[in-house]
């Protein structure tokens, strides 16, 4: 089998390069993929590609394992940035790692060297079980580490060709592996963040594509401007930091769009804002479609945290969703991950929301 592993310079995808050479079974081939927007974001910050590019080439050096370097600069930036940035304009919450996996690891790269490999491997915290003749993505045992949620949005023809030689080990375990094979990037710290930003906070890229534009901010319950933000794209719903308000803690419940206002809520009013139900589309299932009559878990952000939910169909790609737990930061644009069990069944993009709570105050 001829494998293509993404070698990020990290632990994790060293780790995973790790474990396919010692089965020696495969044929490997590591690739770095540079999706650093270095001629556009120069002035903004540094990105440590050229650090990770170095890690990555002493990992191969060592394992003995043939590295190339493909630009995908371009390509990221036409399938994912540009997304969230129209998804930030419109006053929605992007998901820009759900969209990379998708659209470009396994989307254009696999476009680029389907010729020469059969699988590509990362360093993903997931699992990949063949049952009943179809693919089926699995939650790692590692809680806080598993990415399924990264991952929800693959077909089932995607799924066919991953490899995640890693996903069944918790982050403890992989540390040990870097540690007992002596890599040379062994101590790294995991790195945090969305992958094309570097070192570069998130506000200074919206900022630098979407620039500032004044607006209020306003109480939910009663209208009154309570202070100013530089531009809706800079909040989320359930936020509370960078508010810059007092007498808090304070959260955004509402985007604005046509009006540029932030509406707010103090915590003292949460129950009358967290959502309860909310509609999806743009749905994705893995293997098969979730069955409505049975209970499942919902993951409304990469974490550990699952939710009980049940479903019900508005029609073929959308559903509404009932939470049997409100939650403060359901965003429409941001995905949900729908699971059983351990099954990663697919997600669906947040399209529209409602409240636990009854209405009242400010019209948004």
């Amino acid at each position: 089998m001829r494998v293509a592993l993404l070698l990020s310079g990290g632990v994790d995808s060293s780790v995973a390069l790790c474990r396919l050479r010692a089965a020696e079974n495969d044929t490997i081939t590591a690739y770095y993929l540079k999706i650093w927007l270095e001629d556009e974001l120069a002035h903004i910050g540094d990105c440590p590609w050229e650090d990770d590019l170095s890690h990555a080439r002493a990992v191969c050096e060592q394992l003995d394992v043939p590295l190339q370097v493909i630009s995908l600069q371009q390509q990221y930036y036409d399938r994912v940035v540009s997304y969230s940035l129209a998804e930030l304009r419109a006053g929605r919450t992007p998901s820009p790692d759900i969209f990379c996996n998708l659209r470009v690891k396994f989307g254009v790269f696999w476009d680029r060297v389907q010729g020469a490999c059969d699988l590509i491997a990362t360093g993903h915290y997931a699992r990949i079980r063949h049952q009943d003749g179809l693919f089926r993505l699995l939650r790692a045992p590692d809680p806080v580490k598993d990415q399924t949620y990264f991952l929800s949005h693959l077909s089932q023809q995607q799924l066919s060709r991953a490899c995640f030689p890693i996903g069944d080990l918790a982050k403890v375990q992989v540390r040990e592996i870097a540690q007992r094979w002596q890599l040379p990037n062994r101590d790294r710290p995991d790195s945090q963040g969305i992958c094309f930003l570097g070192s570069i906070r998130y506000p200074e890229f919206v900022r630098h594509y979407l620039g500032q534009q004044p607006g209020a901010i306003v109480e939910r319950e009663t209208g009154r401007v309570l202070g100013e933000h530089q531009g809706y794209w800079f909040y989320t719903i359930g936020q509370r930091q960078r508010l810059g308000l007092g007498n808090g803690p304070w959260y955004v419940v509402a985007k604005d769009v046509a009006r540029n206002r932030i509406v707010v809520s103090h915590a003292q009013n949460v129950t009358e804002w967290l959502c309860d139900r909310f509609e999806v589309t743009d749905l994705t299932w893995i293997a098969e479609p979730a069955d409505p009559a049975q209970p499942l878990q919902v993951k409304l952000r990469h974490g550990p945290q699952l939710i009980d939910a049940h479903i019900s169909a508005v029609n073929a790609d959308r559903l509404t969703v009932t939470l049997a737990q409100p939650d403060r930061g359901v965003a429409p644009g941001q995905f949900a991950v729908f699971y059983s069990g351990d099954y990663c069944l697919g997600s669906g993009r947040i399209a529209k929301t409602a409240t636990s709570g009854t209405a009242h105050g400010i019209a948004v």
